[in-house]
């Protein structure tokens, strides 16, 4: 009883831990993202490109490799085909704003994003498209975690 317990702990409660992570570089990569940007009128602060790309494939690296990878486990061990449904619905658009992330790191690490003009448009697009990715995965982690915490809770209780 007592081992289940803790397994249940560590198990679960570790998703809780590598999601409160996640979202810590979520803001980091705002924060970033803010600083880069400026105000409307100022240029953009090219200096900060290196250090948004790191965080930006940092952050979509993460969630690719560790935080889907975990609440999509959650969802199966809970027998939870509603959330692992939504899923496989959310993912690709996921997976295709990653692929635009990854491309403008590919440009910058290239130096291909000194063009001024274009850089902003681009910043702009990747603004709008990382709030979508963030809001599908809010979405994720809320039905594939959140939804399982008082079972989460229970099993461990028991």
């Amino acid at each position: 009883m007592l081992e289940s317990c803790q397994n249940a702990q560590e198990r679960w409660g570790g998703v809780h831990l590598l999601i409160d992570r996640w979202l810590q570089e979520r803001r980091e990569l705002i924060a970033a993202y803010a600083s880069l940007k400026g105000s409307p009128q100022a240029p953009i602060d090219t200096q900060g490109l290196q250090p948004f790309c790191e965080i930006l494939v940092d952050y979509v690296s993460a969630g690719h490799f560790e935080v889907y990878e975990q609440l999509t486990n959650e969802a199966k061990a809970f027998g939870d085909q509603r959330g692992l449904d939504l899923a496989k619905q959310i993912y690709p658009r996921i997976e295709a704003i990653t692929e635009v992330a990854l491309a403008f790191n590919d440009r910058c690490d290239n130096g291909d994003c000194t063009d001024s003009a274009s850089l902003s448009d681009e910043l702009n697009r990747l603004g709008q498209l990382l709030h979508e990715r963030f809001e599908l995965e809010d979405c994720l982690i809320e039905v594939l975690h959140n939804a399982h915490q008082q079972q989460a809770a229970a099993t461990s209780a028991v």
